[in-house]
């Protein structure tokens, strides 16, 4: 049974989106030397003269010695949901269809659907009664600083798995495996990263499309001028709008995006794949109870198949179709928590 939703809550304003470390010389001649002796004196005499009608100068303050203060106890988020009966979910205003809000604010979504089986085992897990679900919208540039900082318990949005992030956070079995490609309009001719060369690009700030686009434009001097935006409908719009030629995203992103246009058929996914994607709920790391629990309901569901059910919910539908891929077969049958490469 899935544990009942609360509103939609809204972040604090300031996790709102925006979403970014002379040596002198030795040789003096005897009227120099006399012209610094009668300095000195002088300004002696001026000293003495500030010292005696100055009042006594106070005594230099002594060093703290109040300890440092100590670093924040980790969080034992299991510990966490038993004691305030409530988890904390971090979704996405526009990845569709991994994690969006529909006409009525409602988060929706195939990571969602996850992150609420999710939810329902770690009630049974600790044997709760209740367990209520709280929604906290997150970006790509403060997902991981709300996971960190303990204002969201999982992120449940399309989060690629890399090393990079793997030293700040945890993350799940693979879910989804996508691949980074470019949006663009069909009429601007863009096939390939070439195409770029002098142009106008904009990325969602704080994604791996944004970190690999820089690196290109470095490496093959593209010349590229970037827009960053803080959300994938604004970089959508930036298209649409004719500010930029290209939007690089992962490829089933851009498919969703298009899928909610007014004009589907002005668009085009092209290129070839810049990099492979695998998407994972992330969690808090070094929680290896928590990681269990997480894993344990996420095999379940790939096991019995239910995963294809809720699959083919968000993937199979009249606006989107998007195959199961090889890389996903995979994933489904030996779980796994491999990062992007290299």
């Amino acid at each position: 049974m899935t544990a009942p939703r609360l509103p939609a809550g809204r972040p604090p304003d300031d996790e709102a989106t925006a979403v970014t470390t002379l040596p002198f010389g030795r040789r003096r001649t005897a009227a120099w030397r006399g012209a610094l002796l009668a300095a000195a004196m002088a300004a002696g005499l001026a000293c003495a003269q500030d010292k005696a009608a100055a009042p006594a100068a106070a005594m230099p303050a002594a060093p703290s010695t109040a300890p440092a203060a100590a670093p924040a106890p980790p969080i034992d988020t299991l510990k966490r949901i038993r004691d305030s009966g409530t988890i904390l979910l971090g979704v996405r205003e526009a990845s569709v269809p991994f994690s969006f809000f529909d006409a009525q604010k409602e988060p929706q979504g195939y990571s969602v659907d996850l992150c609420l089986r999710v939810a329902d085992a770690i009630k049974s897990d600790l044997k709760l009664k209740r367990l209520d679900v709280r929604y906290v919208p997150v970006s790509s540039a403060n997902r991981i600083p709300a996971l960190v900082d303990g204002r969201i318990d999982l992120e449940c949005g399309s989060t690629t798995n890399t090393r990079d992030r793997q030293k700040q956070v945890g993350f799940a079995y693979t879910t989804f495996v996508a691949g980074i490609k470019m949006l663009a309009m069909k009429a601007s001719n863009v096939n390939g990263i070439e195409d770029l060369r002098g142009k106008t690009v904009v990325v969602t700030k704080g994604t791996t499309s944004e970190k690999m686009l820089k690196q290109l434009n470095d490496e093959r001097r593209l010349k590229i001028t970037l827009i960053e935006t803080t959300d994938h409908n604004e970089s959508f719009k930036a298209v649409e709008d004719g500010r930029a030629i290209a939007f690089p995203m992962d490829d089933v992103l851009l498919y969703g995006l298009i899928s909610r246009s007014t004009k589907p058929d002005d668009f085009a996914v092209v290129g070839k794949y810049l990099s492979v994607e695998p998407y994972a709920i992330m969690l808090r790391k070094d929680e290896p109870q928590l990681e269990r629990v997480v894993n344990r309901a996420l095999n379940e569901l790939f096991q019995s198949g239910e995963i294809r059910r809720i699959y083919a919910r968000w993937f199979t539908t009249r606006e989107l179709t998007v195959p199961v891929s090889q890389y996903l077969k995979e994933a489904f049958t030996v779980p796994n928590t491999y990062p992007a490469g290299p």
